[in-house]
């Protein structure tokens, strides 16, 4: 299951996990696994109602043509935000990283990379990343605008997973960079997805064009392709 958070904020990636996990600690005879690993009978029934209430909205999210609804997305984003604070609030994964009685396979049913699991699942690749990034760029005034980077299949901002930070460069004038490589640019990365880039009220009124990249500092060698050229007018 790879994602760069243990819970995973996508829609379509959540379903099976918060399933699978829910089942997971009801099963085993005598001792169920969440006993085994010390989670409380309130926090595993919790964790299974999470799910009972996701199932049904999650069937209606599937149907695109007769069910799906703005309604319907912000509920599921909604208990998978619900979820992530349970887990926050009561560290439910990581008592579970830290029990005296987890195996590997309960570590790769919640998600959670450590020790021998870390090594064998989460290696670097070895070729250059082909994900492209997506944004959403908001000018707020004053020179500035909101940046939010995605991957290609999220649907929410977050950093990829073989990258630590998106690169980006950019100018602002009247006249478009033909390319990435064209002179004048200036370079930047940030280590959030979400971001400010304020270039200050000597800005506002201009155009700024704008191009993003996974990247990843310890090894610039395998950074993502440029994105295609961005372009908001600053206010």
């Amino acid at each position: 299951m790879p994602t760069g958070t243990r819970i995973p904020r996508g829609i379509n990636e959540f379903n099976p996990y918060i399933g699978n996990t829910s089942d997971y600690l009801t099963t085993g005879l005598p001792i169920t696994n969440a006993v085994r690993l010390g989670i409380t009978e309130v926090e595993a029934s919790q964790w299974q109602a999470f799910n009972t209430e996701w199932a049904p909205l999650y069937i209606k999210y599937s149907d695109k043509k007769n069910s799906r609804t703005t309604a319907i997305k912000d509920q599921l984003l909604l208990i998978i935000d619900k979820v992530a604070n349970f887990d926050r609030t009561y560290h439910i994964l990581d008592r579970i990283a830290s029990s005296v009685n987890v195996s590997i396979a309960d570590m790769e049913t919640f998600n959670i990379k450590k020790g021998v699991l870390q090594k064998t699942t989460r290696t670097l690749s070895s070729t250059s990343m082909n994900e492209l990034v997506t944004v959403t760029i908001q000018p707020i005034g004053g020179g500035s605008a909101n940046i939010k980077c995605y991957t290609t299949t999220a649907q929410r901002a977050g950093i990829y997973d073989d990258a630590d930070c998106v690169q980006y460069l950019f100018c602002t004038g009247d006249t478009a960079p033909e390319s990435a490589e064209s002179a004048g640019l200036t370079k930047d990365l940030s280590t959030k997805a979400t971001f400010t880039l304020a270039l200050g009220a000597g800005a506002a009124g201009k155009k700024l064009f704008i191009f993003f990249r996974w990247y990843n500092t310890k090894h610039p060698e395998l950074a993502g392709p440029w994105s295609g050229l961005q372009t908001t007018l600053l206010l």
